[in-house]
């Protein structure tokens, strides 16, 4: 199985070679994913709505303009631009790493929280998960308030993640996404387990069989 997947911004190449190796690492047996920056024209980062927005556009672009002989194609991102209401049926079928994992947790009866970087992907993130109708197994989305550079920082970005995943436990949460799609997740002992959407997202496709 052979997936595409587009950054929603762009990115220096040493970034899309450090997400390319997290794919590698997580991909499952039989699925192969090739990671593209998504072009000069999107944003740089996600900070605002304004900047959620360029994304969207952006990746849909990239997306019709791929080129290649893919089975499946998707967003880098949590917060699934440009996914289509329905997968598309046709020579490409483009998910989202969100709904994938979101989608799984709730089907097993899960309440779930989220944890983002800033609040323009937080709005994002709810406005998603109401999108897919989710909502009533959502307890909340906690703001981490952290720098862009987190995202590459494993160490920062995880020691921030315990007072927010102890205050969704309190409400309900038994499981809390990691609204990041390029953060490592690093066990740690706390009383609701860290769930990595993507690597949840990718076994999900491949459980699905959906190149088979």
């Amino acid at each position: 199985m052979r997936a595409l997947a587009i950054t929603p911004i762009h990115l220096p190449p040493e970034e899309i070679g450090r997400r390319q190796s997290r794919y590698d690492r997580l991909a499952p047996p039989g699925l192969r994913i090739e990671l593209r920056d998504v072009g000069p024209e999107a944003p740089s980062a996600l900070d605002t709505d304004g900047s959620v927005r360029d994304s969207e556009r952006a990746v849909a672009a990239a997306l019709a303009a791929a080129d290649g002989d893919w089975d499946v194609a998707f967003p880098d991102c949590v917060l699934d631009p440009a996914v289509p209401d329905r997968v598309a049926i046709g020579p490409r079928p483009v998910h989202g790493l969100l709904k994938l994992s979101a989608s799984h947790l709730a089907a097993k009866g899960e309440r779930f929280g989220a944890v983002v970087r800033n609040q323009a992907i937080g709005a994002e993130l709810r406005w998603r998960l109401a999108a897919y109708g989710l909502t009533s197994n959502l307890v909340g989305v906690r703001v981490l308030d952290l720098p862009f550079e987190a995202i590459a920082d494993t160490a920062a970005w995880n020691a921030a993640l315990g007072e927010a995943v102890r205050d969704l436990a309190d409400q309900g949460a038994t499981a809390v996404l990691n609204g990041c799609s390029a953060v490592d997740v690093v066990p740690a002992d706390l009383p609701a387990r860290v769930v990595d959407p993507t690597a949840l997202a990718l076994t999900v496709l491949m459980a699905e069989g959906e190149c088979a």
